[in-house]
């Protein structure tokens, strides 16, 4: 394979080869916070405006909102469930400590199209057998492709970043280490994975040991089928991590040593936990508009972020719908931003196909590994971290996140449209209700600005669809504007409002059609003259006032019910 490494003098040399990076340190030339969201332009000329500097968060105290393990009720046993969930390790040996054992005990091949084709497999035309194939794997698995990777952003951590003695360190012991791992798939993969495909409510739990394997292999491209979105895999995000070491960029750097992080953390002592990735689809999404259900707690706050301070909160990940989005890419915003520093995360890639607009994934049970500072550009690996999360009955860390991809709007007032207002709250409810479960032991949401900033959504209005969404699924809201300190005073402004008021999920469904029809409909300007807040207050307030002459026209502009 041809690829670009660097001579011991920096400059780049063309027909070089990753394995050269990976032959140890005897070869020559080694040397042995947040960003602000953007504010309504719009003057909010109802909403109260008072929000003294000092003050950091409004609505409920935190502490008053429930979290996990607390709030939950005990589990039932862990057990496998053809068809509903494949279940990876042996439970009647799982102990609290102690690495859990793979089941079944032998390796069971399965190469077709619903289940992940492996690297170990009889059918795999470069099946790994010994650490020099291993080393190997990455030039051998895609020669088709060999002329297009370059590797110049691992060369660049290796030859750049790492001091000698740290850079004899990746090569005598880490790398090697991670090679004996991806060895040991047929060993710790025995059952075969089964697709998470489209329309599946289907899960898959294993252990924290089996995911490292499968990330190890990742890290050196040995999974086959996966080095092309124009294969059998075109609707699945990457998981080979050739991508990662293609560039320049800072921010791979920057990733390099989070995800190096992980492997020397879990090579130098293995977790013992367990992971469930949960696909789940809505077939039956809440009739809005009929809605009778009270708004629920609202603490928000212009400090801290949802996985310090959301801990035993279901975590919100502002989602692509391919998983991950560009993690193993130029990607570095909140959601491969997460999957970084839990890296247990990115294994979801391998089998979770794009997620359709009812759909969500849910995963129980990662570790923190790194600590960070910064936000895209400005992002910057931060060091170790230890997690001291509680586990469940599962022995899964108590930190559920859930991906829930919002739509992307090149025009802001294509987002106001009902289809689109129902789409969204659809997709919201579908990622935190658990009909199964009683509304008091449901945890908060912890969130934020889902689907603003580059994906053009509006905050306020993006912050209300969330609150009636989790209303409507029974839990209370943590909501973290990540240094917005007006869009606090806002959002809890409007809450507020609207349970002084008694607004249920129902009426402010309808006051969001009735916007769209009176406001936005017809609005020949970028953005309406009224912003959305201004109009609920005006609205609310003028429909309570006793003369009130304006209530059967305001019924002519509900929206259509599409839901």
């Amino acid at each position: 394979m041809d690829t670009c490494p660097a001579t011991s003098d920096g400059s780049v040399k063309l027909n070089s080869k990753i394995t050269d990076f990976f032959s140890g340190v005897s070869s020559p030339g080694f040397p042995v916070k947040r960003r602000r969201s953007e504010k309504s332009p719009e003057k909010q000329g109802t909403e109260k405006e008072t929000n003294p500097s000092e003050v950091s968060w409004l609505g409920t105290p935190i502490s008053e909102l429930k979290r996990m393990p607390e709030c939950g009720e005990p589990l039932s046993p862990l057990k496998d469930v053809p068809g509903h969930h494949a279940v990876m390790i042996r439970t009647d040996l799982l102990k609290k400590d102690k690495v859990p054992v793979p089941y079944p005990t032998r390796f069971q091949d399965a190469w077709n199209d619903v289940h992940v084709k492996m690297p170990c497999s009889s059918r795999n035309l470069f099946p790994i057998e010994d650490e020099v194939k291993a080393q190997n794997a990455m030039l051998k698995y895609s020669s088709s492709h060999a002329k297009k990777w370059d590797f110049t952003a691992l060369h660049l951590y290796c030859t750049k970043v790492l001091e000698p003695d740290a850079a004899e360190h990746l090569f005598e012991s880490l790398l090697p280490d991670m090679v004996q791992l991806a060895l040991r798939a047929s060993e710790l993969c025995t059952k075969p994975i089964p697709l998470l495909k489209a329309g599946m409510n289907h899960s898959i739990t294993m252990s924290q040991e089996q995911v490292a394997c499968l990330l190890a292999n990742a890290f050196f491209c040995t999974f086959p089928r996966r080095n092309s979105r124009k294969m059998e895999y075109s609707n699945y995000p990457d998981i080979n991590f050739f991508r990662l070491f293609e560039g320049s960029s800072a921010k791979k750097t920057e990733k390099l040593k989070t995800l190096m992080c992980y492997f020397k953390s879990v090579t130098e002592k293995m977790p013992t936990g367990l992971v469930t990735f949960t696909r789940k689809s809505l077939d039956k999404p809440p009739n809005w508009k009929s809605s009778q259900t009270p708004l629920t707690k609202l603490h928000i706050t212009c400090e801290g972020t949802i996985e310090d301070d959301g801990y035993g909160m279901l975590q919100v990940d502002f989602a692509n719908r391919f998983v991950g989005g560009g993690v193993t890419g130029s990607g570095l915003v909140q959601e491969e931003i997460r999957f970084l520093i839990n890296p247990e995360l990115i294994v979801s890639r391998l089998f979770t196909e794009a997620l359709d607009h009812n759909e969500c994934l849910i995963v129980t049970g990662t570790q923190q590994y790194s600590k960070y500072t910064g936000y895209a550009q400005t992002y910057q690996w931060g060091g170790s971290h230890l997690d001291t999360t509680p586990s469940d009955g599962w022995q899964r860390r108590c930190t559920s996140i859930v991906a829930i991809d919002a739509l992307q709007f090149r025009n802001f007032l294509e987002q106001f449209r009902p289809d689109r207002l129902n789409r969204e709250l659809n997709k919201a409810y579908c990622g935190f209700a658990r009909p199964e479960e009683k509304s008091q032991n449901l945890a908060a949401v912890a969130t934020g600005n889902w689907g603003c900033g580059v994906f053009g959504g509006d905050t306020r209005l993006k912050a209300l669809l969330q609150m009636l969404a989790a209303a409507e699924a029974g839990r209370d809201v943590a909501y973290f504007t990540f240094g917005d300190s007006q869009l606090m005073t806002d959002v809890h402004n409007m809450h507020s409002f609207l349970i002084q008021k008694n607004i249920s999920v129902g009426k402010v469904y309808d006051l969001l059609g009735q916007y769209y029809n009176s406001e936005c409909k017809n609005c020949l300007g970028r953005r309406p003259d009224v912003s959305l807040y201004s109009f609920i207050y005006q609205q609310v307030n003028s429909s309570l006032a006793p003369d009130d002459s304006n209530m059967g026209s305001a019924r002519q502009h509900a929206p259509t019910d599409c839901h």
